[in-house]
């Protein structure tokens, strides 16, 4: 096969080949074990135990019982993409991304790094990514009538939303994920996560507005004037896009609201940080005779977790389809082809769990825990942030899906970590960035390349142009890492 021809397999298939990997070395790896307290290996507990090799049957059954173990992950993820179906259905996002592109027509200069706020806060918060193509044939026109060129609409967009996913604050697919494999809240290290959003997003901005000024000054400067003409004529026109309604702004009102409540329900107000007024709150409702009984068994804020937040994204799809005037067929029809469209990530959740099942089952995950753990002695832990991301970085190459990677790799990197005294949010954090740093010029990673088609730019041109930013975003997640783990 030449090289021309050869294309990396599927983040699925490459996770397949995973299991059949740590299956045959179940053959060949001694059998060990920690002791295990709260889900988390003790330092030094570790022992040897009779070998359990993984046959074939092993392998087939290993997805299927990642499915029912990651069941809880699995049904947020499919109801939060249905959730998004019927969101996007009512094209209230596109309406208000076009609704303030069009509200500073003349001032250009403004608009685009509030265009790049409001795509981080999409990929921040929900994790934006292939919807963004989307985006381009409604603003690069605008862009294009201002000066600027292609160039400067995709990183506008594809940046803006590509910080917000590296420093996700709440995003369910990475940071949700990662932090429910790692056993710890998906609040626990979220203010450096704050540090880490706003660094990518300021630094992104300065690049692009850099370069952006620079073309709009002297067109010669874009990276694709020589092909101007092919890359620009499909944006060539005007485009009215669709309006920002009262319904639609309402239904924006609404999705908003669904974060800001599961970020309140998700951060342990009473037991970590002593604040009961949700608990007390909860418990005077749930007196009031009737009343509680009606309400049912809810849990108050703090105590939430990925039942509750599934829940609350499925009550968000009905809300914001009656909003927009949905008959309940077409609630029904737009959630179920939302939780298609997001099934690919469920499959990789299931089939990545089934890497670690097989390493369980087998009693190797132990022994390649204390090969770590005895690998890493005398290792500065407060290096250790900094070498996992650097590694999730080139992992991320052969499994670009951010959810399957954290499900096959958290499980070994979290508690070498733990180890070293390295808190679990960290590699968590780490693990969230070095996948979408990659992303950032990866040849496999479908949003970009859609968006280089879309924009007819060279991928050899986009390298060679975004590299330095690539360099700048690893020297970023570097610092901050290493320096919060010594401060913090």
């Amino acid at each position: 096969m030449s090289m021309k021809t050869f294309q990396m397999p599927s983040s699925v298939t490459t996770l397949l080949l995973l299991i059949v990997v740590m299956a045959i070395l179940t053959f060949i790896i001694p059998a060990g074990q920690y002791t295990y307290e709260n889900g988390i290996p003790l330092a030094g507990t570790y022992e040897f135990v009779k070998q359990n090799p993984q046959g074939l049957w092993n392998i087939l059954q290993a997805p299927i019982k990642g499915f029912k173990e990651a069941i809880e992950i699995i049904l947020f993820v499919l109801v939060l993409g249905g959730c998004l179906g019927v969101l996007f259905e009512t094209k209230a996002i596109e309406a208000g991304l076009l609704g303030v592109a069009k509200k500073f027509e003349g001032r250009e200069k403004l608009m685009l790094p509030l265009i790049m706020i409001l795509c981080s806060i999409g990929g921040t918060t929900y994790g934006m990514a292939e919807e963004t193509i989307a985006f381009y044939p409604l603003l690069l026109p605008i862009l294009i009538a201002a000066g600027y060129d292609v160039v400067t609409g995709v990183m506008v967009v594809f940046l803006g939303a590509g910080v917000g996913i590296a420093g996700g604050l709440i995003n369910p697919f990475s940071i949700g994920i990662a932090s429910s494999l790692a056993h710890i809240s998906l609040s626990d290290g979220i203010f450096v996560r704050f540090i880490l959003y706003i660094c990518y997003l300021t630094f992104a901005i300065i690049f692009v507005m850099r370069y952006a000024e620079r073309v709009r000054k002297d067109p010669t400067k874009s990276i694709v004037y020589d092909i101007k003409e092919k890359a620009e004529q499909p944006f060539r026109k005007n485009t009215q896009g669709v309006e920002l309604t009262l319904k639609r702004k309402i239904i924006l009102s609404i999705f908003s609201a669904m974060f800001i409540i599961m970020i309140i329900g998700i951060i342990p107000w009473d037991s970590k940080f002593g604040i009961h007024i949700f608990k007390d709150f909860h418990n005077y409702l749930k007196s009031i005779p009737f009343f509680g009984q009606v309400v049912g068994d809810i849990l108050p804020f703090g105590e939430w977790y990925f039942q509750e937040m599934t829940i609350l994204f499925f009550i968000g799809a009905l809300l914001m389809g009656k909003m927009y005037g949905m008959k309940e067929g077409e609630i029904v029809r737009f959630f179920i082809s939302g939780c298609k469209d997001i099934f690919g990530v469920a499959v990789s959740i299931a089939v990545a769990k089934g890497i670690s099942i097989i390493m369980q089952d087998g009693h190797i995950i132990g022994t390649i825990l204390n090969a770590g753990e005895r690998l890493l002695d005398g290792v500065n832990g407060v290096l250790f942030p900094a070498i996992s991301y650097c590694l999730f970085i080139g992992l991320s190459f052969l499994i670009p899906s951010s959810s399957g990677l954290a499900t096959a790799t958290i499980p070994i990197f979290a508690p070498l970590g733990e180890f070293i005294g390295v808190q679990r949010e960290y590699i968590a954090m780490a693990l969230q960035a070095g996948a979408e740093t990659m992303n950032l010029i990866s040849p496999t990673q479908v949003v970009l390349i859609g968006a280089l088609s879309l924009t007819n730019i060279p991928y050899n041109r986009w390298l060679k142009h975004i590299l330095p930013f690539f360099i700048g975003i690893v020297l970023i997640t570097i610092s901050v890492l290493t320096l919060s783990n010594i401060l913090f």
